[in-house]
């Protein structure tokens, strides 16, 4: 290939074997039947940071509660986020609803039809802008997610850390070499599919990707060398306590968090992060009087839930506890409510504090058990284990 312009030899191998490869190797996935500028933008938000495979059924369900704009921007934050719970990243699902009620009030519910337009639109940045012209409209802007980061990385054997800007900046520019005009839409997903498909981030099946004759990293016999990635640091592990507090009616007290924090707009039992050199009951006591202005008698842990985010690990220790005194209030919460526990599910609510939701459908407390599991300030009842 000597002589050859590497760009001009992979633009060749891309229309000669990645889009036909494609063509018989797609997945049939949901987002890719009738698709409107709709169905792409709510799976490019789903499948952020999320597998495909984890997203198909809450896509499908999403779309059956609100299979438009106008539904969706008619709905409360807390119908969007209970048909998002369990998916996580729960910032895009604030997003989405911000956006299409801002779509309904400024351009009659319709998305604007061009990438700068599209970039004007809240909660719409440059990936999911170029995913929305190229997959629904066939503009030639090229994608770069994860999988399509991973593919370039190795057909070029880039060597810099991929998580740096300036290597974003870079693999981004290639990828825009690499489109071929008017075929945006089947460029942009082919290149994810080979990267989800052959192309995966550990043992990427060589042999078998069409791409392969015009790979750097398969001609070098390290593949799976690349991308170059920087040690991650370790990862934050968290302390947190919180608490069950039960009425004379059986119901349970739960708050919901402000948009602004993290899981805005969930609901939870209220708690916080311990504190060195703090009991965990003074945790929770001081928790419950910082969010709710209430003082809590604070009873035996009942569940020690182990639960990973993203970017940190925490342990949550879950007790009994009732009031002593006060009347809750909304000081660091944006709401508050009491309800049965047959009608928690109402509401969304993360996974760990799911996990609570099922201890207490399993115990089946009753009012007066409850006031007197309280009284028992030192024993653990319960403490197995549980994590996601």
């Amino acid at each position: 290939m000597k002589g050859v312009n590497p760009v001009s030899e992979v633009r060749d191998a891309v229309a000669r074997e990645l889009l036909p490869w494609f063509a018989q190797h797609q997945r049939d996935l949901p987002w890719r039947k009738r698709r409107t500028p709709y169905r792409v933008w709510l799976a490019e938000l789903m499948l952020h940071q999320t597998r495909v495979d984890q997203v198909v059924p809450y896509y499908r369900r999403f779309l059956q509660r609100f299979p438009s704009v106008r539904q969706l921007a008619a709905a409360s934050l807390d119908e969007v986020l209970k048909q998002w719970e369990g998916l996580g990243y729960y910032a895009r699902a604030r997003n989405a609803h911000q956006t299409a009620q801002y779509l309904c009030q400024h351009r009659g519910g319709r998305f604007p039809r061009t990438y700068k337009e599209l970039l004007q639109l809240p909660g719409i940045g440059p990936y999911t802008a170029a995913a929305i012209a190229s997959l629904a409209f066939n503009l030639d802007y090229a994608v770069l997610d994860g999988n399509v980061i991973r593919v370039l990385a190795r057909l070029t054997a880039y060597r810099e850390d991929v998580r740096r800007p300036s290597a974003r900046q870079h693999l981004q520019t290639i990828a825009d070499q690499l489109l071929l005009p008017g075929q945006a839409a089947a460029c942009n997903e082919a290149w994810m599919e080979l990267g989800a498909l052959t192309c995966t981030p550990r043992n990427p099946q060589c042999p078998s990707c069409p791409l392969h004759c015009v790979c750097k990293a398969y001609r070098s016999g390290q593949a799976a060398a690349f991308p170059r990635r920087a040690r991650r640091q370790p990862v934050p592990h968290k302390v947190v306590g919180a608490a069950i507090v039960m009425n004379r009616r059986g119901e349970v007290l739960v708050a919901q968090r402000r948009t602004t924090s993290m899981l805005g707009g969930l609901w939870e039992f209220p708690g916080g992060t311990q504190e060195p050199e703090e009991t965990m009951a003074t945790c929770v006591a001081r928790e419950w009087k910082e969010e709710l202005g209430v003082t809590l008698t604070v009873g035996p842990r009942l569940l020690f839930i182990h639960h990973a985010y993203s970017h940190f690990t925490i342990e949550l220790h879950v007790h009994a506890a009732r009031i002593r005194a006060g009347r809750p209030r909304t000081l660091e919460c944006a709401d508050y409510c009491w309800l049965p526990v047959p009608r928690l599910r109402e509401r969304p609510f993360s996974k760990a504090d799911l996990h609570i939701i099922s201890f207490l459908e399993k115990a089946a407390f009753t009012p007066r058990a409850w006031q007197q599991l309280c009284r028992k300030r030192t024993t653990d009842l319960n403490n197995k284990r549980s994590s996601y």
